[in-house]
């Protein structure tokens, strides 16, 4: 049949909790360490980017990841309990587009920095960052 769903609507709802619950709890934590080790992020970033033309704004950028982060790891819980309570999914799908643009900006980073491998590291979460978009805009 053409155009029939391989999933059943429990399975569809459960891969969207699971997605909305896993960037939740990634970016949460994430933007929280940079809150309360604000002092150790810039220290540890600071060196990171001594030698890539960004090497001036890491105060700026921990901030801005930070709030990207937080948004991100909020809008995600968030939509997990919308999507638990009504099975909608506006809040989850805005997290899911705060995810691929904090990873995007940290891929962007990496690959300043030359750190190819931290760079390579990001990829299997913004596929699932990517996965989310897929299965939040589809309504």
């Amino acid at each position: 049949m053409m155009g029939a769903s391989l999933l059943t609507p429990t399975a569809l709802l459960a891969m969207r909790l699971l997605t909305a619950a896993f960037l939740g709890i990634l970016f949460l934590q994430s933007g929280l360490d940079k809150v309360f080790d604000r002092k150790g992020n810039l220290e540890w970033l600071t060196g990171h980017f001594a030698k890539s033309p960004l090497r001036r704004l890491v105060p700026l950028m921990v901030t801005i990841i930070t709030l990207l982060e937080l948004g991100a790891g909020a809008l995600s819980a968030l939509g997990a309990v919308e999507l638990g309570l009504w099975a909608t999914t506006r809040l989850a799908f805005a997290g899911a587009i705060a995810a691929g643009t904090a990873l995007v900006c940290l891929f962007f980073g990496q690959r300043l920095a030359k750190d190819y491998a931290g760079a390579a590291g990001l990829v299997p979460y913004f596929l699932v960052a990517l996965v989310a978009v897929g299965l939040f805009g589809a309504g």
